[in-house]
């Protein structure tokens, strides 16, 4: 598997590209992880990795969305988001995840990818406004990697999409990237609607379309319409978790995952302190999914320090860690709560209702699933978990 996906990397990537993401991305990934290791023994806690939601507005209405799309606009602009990567870079960060909303509607986008060129970027995207002109830009740039959104067939995809022609304006954007030889994913939110991408067909199709990695991520039932009749059940989570264990070892395509370590226990990135998460208002989240927080970026010049003395990110982790390996707002939004509740944190949304959601939410499983664990295959994910995507000690 590893000599085949190198081959296609080496055949139908840009040489510059797949050289700043072996650098950017690969080398100094890794050693920002040391680096946080090396901060957790003298109890500092800052993540290897950022994701920043720099705006909220997105042209299509998703089922399940948290995020506040059709509000009015609010982003993080060019010179505060070059604070706070600039601050990061500092202490050793080199790779951020962008999102939104959609982050191609934020009107600097490419000003800031250009103003970071020893950072790499992963662009979450619907691809519909990435066009020939676009990708030709992120191609010279050289530090991004776009990883497109499908959920399906059509007519699932304008389902769960809310627009219409959803799927076939997604893969013109998804074809621009491959035409210009871009580093570029899939991610399907998997639900009921859409759980058939699973499968082996689905995978060698997109090596087919030219596309480098995929994640299946599952769906999360938050938001404002969380949709509850999309949730898969525990044994499906179980089913996506061992397809994605024995395609990693077949397929000539890297598989994504957040949520299990070298030992198919489960984790979340956010308890075990690995990621944290900055809203499109400049809130400092736990993830993107919690829309509550006590600090924001403008509170003083270093993200470092506001996230390194936070009591509340602390209570967050370590509270969640101690409750489950899992996910804690689906298996305990209580919890959720009293945490918000304790520390008199903000609500992040535009919409003002996200402690009312989280009252209206039912307890459910997620990836935790004690006595069902499946340990990696392939020696390469295997070993690269164990090292650098485990619990980093906060489940002990």
């Amino acid at each position: 598997m590893v000599p085949q996906l190198a081959m296609r990397m080496l055949t139908e990537t840009d040489k510059r590209l797949l050289w700043k993401f072996a650098y950017n991305f690969g080398y100094k990934g890794m050693r920002s992880v040391q680096r946080y290791k090396k901060r957790l023994k003298k109890g500092i806690h800052f993540p290897p990795f950022l994701f920043i939601s720099l705006i909220n507005s997105c042209q299509l209405r998703c089922q399940g969305c948290w995020v506040d799309v059709a509000s009015p606009r609010e982003m993080i602009d060019l010179d505060n988001m070059n604070r706070v990567i600039n601050d990061a870079k500092k202490h050793g960060n080199s790779y951020f995840g962008l999102l939104g909303g959609e982050p191609f509607m934020h009107p600097q986008l490419m000003e800031i990818l250009a103003a970071h060129p020893d950072c790499y970027f992963q662009i979450f995207t619907n691809g519909q406004l990435i066009t020939g002109e676009v990708a030709k830009e992120l191609r010279r740039l050289g530090n991004a990697t776009p990883l497109i959104s499908i959920e399906g067939t059509e007519v699932v995809s304008d389902q769960r999409r809310g627009n219409k022609d959803v799927l076939n304006k997604t893969m013109q954007g998804l074809q621009n990237c491959v035409n210009n030889k871009l580093i570029v994913g899939v991610a399907t939110s998997v639900c009921q609607t859409n759980i058939d991408l699973v499968s082996e067909a689905w995978l060698k199709r997109l090596i087919e379309m030219g596309v480098h990695y995929a994640w299946f991520h599952t769906y999360r039932v938050v938001g404002p319409d969380p949709s509850p009749e999309l949730a898969l059940t525990p044994e499906q989570v179980l089913q996506i978790r061992k397809f994605v264990v024995q395609m990693r070892a077949k397929l000539p395509i890297a598989i994504v995952d957040a949520y299990w370590d070298d030992q198919g226990q489960a984790l979340c990135p956010m308890a075990t302190g690995v990621s944290h998460h900055i809203g499109p208002s400049g809130a400092i989240e736990p993830c993107p999914v919690l829309q509550f927080a006590t600090n924001t970026i403008y509170d003083e010049p270093s993200v470092y320090n506001i996230m390194t003395k936070s009591e509340f990110l602390k209570d967050f982790r370590e509270t969640s860690a101690h409750a489950t390996r899992g996910c804690v707002i689906l298996e305990r939004p209580d919890l959720v709560k009293h945490l918000v509740e304790k520390h008199s944190a903000n609500d992040t949304t535009q919409r003002g209702t996200a402690i009312a959601e989280l009252d209206d939410l039912e307890p459910r499983t997620s990836q935790h699933n004690p006595g069902n664990e499946i340990p990696e295959e392939h020696w390469a994910y295997r070993f690269a978990k164990k090292h650098w995507f485990f619990g980093f000690g906060a489940y002990t």
